[in-house]
């Protein structure tokens, strides 16, 4: 167990949501608002990634793989080496609760185990720019009372804008 002063010596722990790897190696987009969120993702995974440990999951790995595939080698290169955390039953039933509860689409059920995994291996943040169904503050308060009931805190979920700065 970590004792509490060791707690505030660690880096932070972001798990990195698939979308993070999509912006930060794809194509400039002719979207201004996309392109705008793919520079800060840069910028951030320039100057502030060092600042944090960071951790991805095998659906983010698989996700990650799917379509073209000198894009997926590029999400792939990026995200070598990194951590991975394990699917537990535990978080494949929050997901589950999570779908249940929120007002999502049956397609968002791995948004949902996104946000599980983040939560039962206990990160500080969740880092994606799925704001639809993930960094939505609309869902917030609900996802909070729902892993809270479980015994669980959520983490920070929030885009790479919200960390850009120290």
């Amino acid at each position: 167990m970590t004792e509490p002063n060791e707690r505030y010596l660690m880096k932070p722990r972001v798990y990195l949501e698939t979308t993070i790897a999509s912006y930060l190696t794809g194509w400039p987009s002719r979207d201004l608002v996309t392109a705008a969120h793919q520079q800060i993702t840069r910028e951030w995974w320039q100057n502030r990634r060092e600042d944090f440990d960071l951790f991805v999951s095998q659906i983010v790995l698989r996700e990650a793989a799917r379509g073209d595939r000198e894009a997926a080698a590029q999400r792939l290169q990026v995200l070598e080496g990194l951590p991975s955390l394990e699917q537990t039953e535990e978080a494949i039933e929050l997901a589950g609760e999570l779908v249940g509860a929120l007002p999502l689409p049956r397609r968002a059920e791995l948004d949902a185990l996104h946000i599980a995994l983040a939560v039962v291996h206990g990160m500080d943040y969740l880092l994606t720019w799925n704001c639809t169904h993930i960094a939505n503050a609309a869902l917030r308060n609900q996802i909070e009372a729902i892993c809270g009931a479980r015994g669980y805190e959520t983490p920070v979920i929030c885009t790479p804008e919200e960390l850009l700065e120290a």
